[in-house]
């Protein structure tokens, strides 16, 4: 959202080190800026919404005062797990060669040696979870009434309470996704010297939904769906319930589609609706348009006037144009910066957008499909990816301007004249109705009855121009192919891609290749099956020697 204030107020031992704060959470800074937890928390809710602003600021910045990165912009956390969930995919590759981790992403031959995005997502998403879990023991109804709080305050923290449990959740599920077994903790371990164990994977699956099926229970202090944007709410936790619900086979070996249909219907009584227009959604107003805002149920906020994140929305909008661009069309997404990295090859543009009457050197092309308008290929030297070098040449590609800067009800030069800006202002959706509509469609083809979701893929499909797919009536390779198609295209850049390439079977394989799939040829080939998992980065192992890395990563260093 756009009313974000500065805070800042450090809990030592915590190490809560506030920079920003969303929402409801606008306060004044502290007079001092070095606090203990005793001294930081009192008897006001103010001081207690200065501790929740700390871990929705986990989500958006990229702060490294308490740790060493060789760049602190990549660990950003949604900027990191896109790596994971996009690059090492067909979805997108990054063209700065340079850097080792891009390589090594790019063609899935990433080993046990520290990656910057991997180490990313494992740092962010565990330390994360380790100001939770401080300020859940910080706010116990005990604490509470030591600090002479009243029945009031009491209960107003109790929501802030579910609103830590939810985004420790998503954290949990995001290191679960990526690494398997995690270490695990929860407010009730103690504050120590003693590392925490690992977890196995089910272990942690089964706590993650025990956490959402309780927080959207309703006795629960979680606020109610639509109350609380950008805050998290009930809505947030439904629907990351149905994403986890949708992986269960991946994430413990049992299919759970019942639950994960019926986790979707009980979505569709909320009163979440789809925005008009595909491309409002990720435009720079899409905090503030009641259109978009309508389809969100969790979305992280970005404001360029607030917080400058090298991360999130700025690293898609500004990372998928280069220099070049800009001095020949000006600010395309509303950006005055471009870093020439991340696009995508034209064989997934053609492959599911079935663009036509493509001319680079005009920047032109034809696609019936609205999702499919947002590509920027002007001057380009090719679509495809011709070699290997080519990856890291930016010329060679389409560019995504998906996510752009510019209001919807603006044009470019409306937006140029007046608000030019360097860093994102688009709020990222993190799980939204769109996604929620396909998750149903497949969780009822998956139990044979796709026909009772086509009127969900129907309404889908209003906005995009093209023919409604028909769900099939049961489960077949037809049908997943039918998913992976139209999930590429909804989903577009929604880190969403290498999880669902796994649930179908054709991540790692030789069943489905694109370009530079497990290596530098252009065809593409399989690469191992253990690689569906990430490995733990080595300094945490130092650190933590109990940690152990997902199988086939240890035999294989062996092997070297």
């Amino acid at each position: 959202m756009k009313t974000t204030k500065y805070i800042l107020v450090a809990v030592v031992g915590a190490l809560f080190t506030l920079s920003s704060c969303v929402g409801d959470l606008d306060a004044l800074p502290l007079n001092s800026t070095e606090k203990t937890a005793d001294t930081a928390y009192d008897h006001t809710v103010e001081s207690y919404l200065f501790g929740l602003a700390k871990l929705y600021n986990t989500m958006s910045s990229h702060e490294v005062s308490y740790v060493t990165v060789a760049d602190a912009g990549a660990s950003q956390v949604a900027r990191a797990f896109f790596a994971c969930q996009e690059v090492t995919t067909d979805a997108c590759k990054i063209a700065w060669g340079n850097d080792a981790w891009c390589r090594a992403m790019n063609t899935n031959t990433w080993t046990d040696e520290d990656n910057d995005a991997v180490f990313g997502v494992f740092f962010r998403s565990i330390q994360s979870i380790s100001f939770c879990n401080e300020f859940l023991r910080q706010t116990t109804d005990d604490k509470l009434s030591s600090r002479g709080a009243s029945a009031a305050v009491k209960a107003k923290v109790q929501e802030f309470r579910a609103e830590a449990r939810l985004i420790r959740a998503w954290y949990y599920w995001m290191a679960m996704d990526v690494f398997g077994n995690v270490p695990f903790t929860t407010e009730a371990d103690s504050v120590g010297l003693i590392p925490p164990k690992q977890a196995d994977r089910a272990d942690v699956y089964d706590y993650i939904v025990g956490e959402l099926e309780a927080l959207v229970a309703d006795d629960s202090d979680l606020p109610a769906a639509q109350s609380n944007y950008p805050r998290v709410d009930k809505g947030s936790a439904l629907g990351l319930l149905a994403r986890i619900y949708l992986n269960a086979e991946t994430y413990k070996g049992t299919p759970e589609w019942e639950k994960c249909k019926q986790t979707c219907e009980k979505i569709f009584n909320l009163g979440y609706q789809l925005a008009p227009t595909y491309a409002e959604l990720f435009r720079g107003d899409n905090g503030e348009n009641p259109d978009a805002k309508r389809e969100f149920l969790m979305v992280i906020p970005f404001d360029t006037n607030q917080q400058q994140s090298y991360g999130g929305t700025t690293f898609l909008t500004v990372g998928a144009l280069a220099e070049t661009d800009i001095k020949a069309d000006g600010a395309i997404n509303g950006s005055t910066d471009a870093w020439g990295g991340v696009r995508i090859d034209g064989s997934y543009v053609e492959k599911f957008f079935k663009v036509e009457n493509v001319d680079f050197e005009k920047g032109t092309y034809d696609c019936a499909d609205e999702r499919g308008k947002m590509f920027y290929i002007k001057g380009r030297e090719s679509g495809s990816i011709p070699s290997k070098d080519e990856i890291y040449n930016f010329q060679y590609g389409w560019s995504c301007i998906k996510f752009s800067n510019i209001p919807h009800d603006q044009t470019k030069a409306q937006f140029e004249a007046n608000a030019l800006q360097t860093f994102a202002n688009v709020d990222l959706p993190i799980v939204r109705l769109g996604e929620i509509y396909l998750i149903y469609a497949e969780a009822c083809c998956r139990l044979g009855e796709g026909a009772t979701a086509q009127p969900k893929m129907d309404e889908l499909a209003q906005r995009t121009g093209v023919p409604a797919l028909t769900v099939p009536a049961s489960w077949d390779n037809a049908a997943r192919d039918m998913f992976v198609a139209e999930r590429a295209r909804e989903l577009l850049w929604e880190s969403c891609r290498r999880t669902d390439l796994i649930r179908y079977g054709l991540y790692s394989g030789d069943e489905y290749l694109w370009p530079y799939k497990g290596g530098e040829s252009p065809a593409g080939q399989s690469f191992p099956k253990y690689k569906e998992l990430f490995a733990i980065p080595e300094k945490q192992i130092i650190a933590n020697p109990g940690l152990k890395n997902p199988t086939g990563y240890d035999e294989a260093a062996e092997e070297k």
